[in-house]
């Protein structure tokens, strides 16, 4: 397909302020000059670098609160089309803080406000009425508290009954109650994987020796459940399974600015490739380049420089 469409979906959406700093001092006033604020949350990231690529694409999620507005503007600036319901709870703040003395990225992360009750019906109705229109439906994220464990998994039994290619960025239950609906690509990183699947590899999850489980476990997956799975590991050489193949793609060393939505950016660019028929190795290499360039860059979830923005 010369120039597919795309769904992108994610129930738990932020508000991101990245703070820049030379030097972060603990138990004194920090101040810094290099600042802004940008509408998040994976799938807004991941429909963000889609747009910069191209690719014709709309956002699903649910907002509530006094900064719903502020939220969808940040959107219409970044040219992003975006579907959402009421939900009846504030929208969470997530915070990047870079720091130039030791090329750090910390990220403290506000967890959500449960959403209200009929919240999950408009979702559904609403992703009812978008799926025909999308040839790729793209499921990031955590969901936000008040969502049933049943609505992901129904959302790809939904997309693959009507013939649409699925592709995961999840973990835990939500990733494993997927599964038997048979999602076309699964990504979580390495971390989320083993966590879901293996708990008892996550102390070695460092260490080189850990590749031979994990590749069992992948071709083990994928045979049952007919996917293909993609491993991102940071800076580390990143892991692919399809069918009996497993490898491994290396990660082209870089000094980061802000890593920060580099895994969404990554999701973007690999869904964009496949979406043009690439192979999945093409379509990693795709995805790496994509994380790279939103890791050299001070806005989270890009591949192409914008303006630092003050104030708001």
């Amino acid at each position: 397909m010369k120039n597919p469409s795309f769904l992108t979906v994610c129930m738990n959406p932020s508000l991101q302020k990245t703070l820049g700093f030379s030097r972060l001092t603990q138990d004194a006033v920090n101040r810094t000059g290099m600042h802004r604020l940008d509408a998040s949350g994976k799938g807004v990231n991941v429909s963000r670098v889609l747009t910069q690529l191209g690719k014709p694409n709309r956002h699903l999620t649910s907002l509530g609160g006094i900064l719903r507005p502020l939220f969808l503007d940040l959107c219409a600036q970044d040219g992003l089309s975006v579907e959402w319901v009421e939900s009846g709870s504030p929208i969470r703040f997530c915070y990047t803080l870079i720091q130039d003395a030791d090329q750090s990225v910390t990220e403290l992360v506000e967890e959500s406000e449960p959403v209200t009750p009929g919240t999950e019906e408009r979702l559904r109705l609403a992703y009812t009425g978008l799926l025909p229109a999308y040839q790729w439906v793209i499921i990031s994220g955590t969901k936000a508290a008040g969502f049933s464990d049943a609505l992901v998994p129904w959302m790809v039994r939904k997309a693959k009954e009507a013939g649409r290619q699925v592709i995961l960025d999840l973990r835990g239950r939500d990733l494993i109650n997927s599964l038997g609906y048979y999602p076309d690509i699964i990504k979580p990183n390495l971390l989320e994987f083993i966590e879901t699947f293996a708990p008892e590899l996550r102390a070695e999850v460092q260490e080189d020796r850990i590749r031979s489980p994990i590749q069992d476990l992948c071709r083990e997956l994928g045979k049952h459940y007919q996917c293909g799975i993609v491993l991102t590991r940071g800076d580390r050489d990143i892991w692919f399974s399809e069918s009996d193949r497993f490898a491994a793609y290396a990660v082209e060393a870089l000094k980061p600015v802000n890593t920060t939505g580099s895994g969404d950016a990554f999701t973007a660019g690999l869904a964009a490739a496949l979406g043009e028929g690439a192979r999945l190795e093409a379509a990693v290499a795709e995805g790496a380049r994509c994380g790279r360039l939103n890791a050299g860059l001070f806005k989270v979830g890009v591949i192409a420089a914008v303006p630092v923005r003050s104030g708001t």
